[in-house]
């Protein structure tokens, strides 16, 4: 049976009795944990959705189909399609609008409107899947320092309780670092996943940047030949 010292030295107990400065850092950062877990699993599911969705297309664009009837089929249900199919689509209907257009000699404009369409729709499936990368990063980098803020704070408070006591104790004191430990244990556990997930889903995004890039330039090159 554990005694009533080691239970008033439970985590709960040390941060139910901690200073109400420690306390409001504590909040701060189980909040910005929790926000941290909800980024983390929303950005897996998009980027595995994402990855999903560009396998799917590469497959149907390279299948030797009709890119006509291909484009036909994304520009009616374009929500439902993916971020490469989406920059198809864009360098496609410019392509289109173009070839209406067309007068002697303006092959090239052409081109350079579908490319310029491409760039444009790519920077914006990129940031969509860059967006809240930013938060985690941030979360990675402050959230230690902020625990450790709690710790210093802590620890000074635990040390000028010592002013009132005659005789100076480990078990006068224990408690008082114990809890501010306890800032520093938190600051961690929202930092290390948080900086976990942003590496992983950086390498994650720039392998699809590639992809995306790499598609955009094969298709222009046979754009440039229809355009002849």
């Amino acid at each position: 049976m554990p005694s009533a010292a080691s239970a008033d030295m439970s985590i709960l107990s040390l941060i139910l009795h901690a200073s109400l400065p420690v306390q409001l850092i504590m909040l701060l950062l189980i909040l910005v944990s929790i926000g941290s877990w909800t980024v983390i699993f929303s950005k897996h599911s998009a980027i595995k959705k994402a990855k999903q969705r560009t396998s799917q297309f590469e497959n149907d664009f390279w299948s030797g189909g009709d890119l006509a009837t291909l484009h036909q089929s994304i520009s009616s249900r374009r929500t439902e399609h993916g971020a490469l199919a989406r920059i198809f689509d864009a360098g496609m209907t410019e392509f289109l609008k173009g070839r209406r257009n067309q007068v002697a000699g303006e092959a090239a404009y052409v081109l350079d409107g579908s490319r310029r369409a491409m760039r444009a729709a790519f920077q914006r499936e990129m940031d969509s899947l860059e967006s809240n990368l930013n938060f985690l990063a941030s979360t990675g980098s402050v959230s230690p320092y902020v625990g450790l803020l709690g710790t210093v704070w802590g620890i000074m408070h635990a040390f000028l309780g010592l002013a009132n006591v005659q005789q100076a104790t480990l078990s006068a004191v224990a408690p008082g670092i114990a809890e501010a430990l306890i800032a520093t244990a938190i600051g961690l556990f929202a930092a290390i996943p948080a900086v976990v997930a942003y590496n992983r889903y950086t390498h994650d995004i720039d392998r699809l940047s590639i992809r995306f890039e790499s598609f955009v330039d094969e298709f222009l090159n046979i754009l440039q030949r229809q355009a002849r």
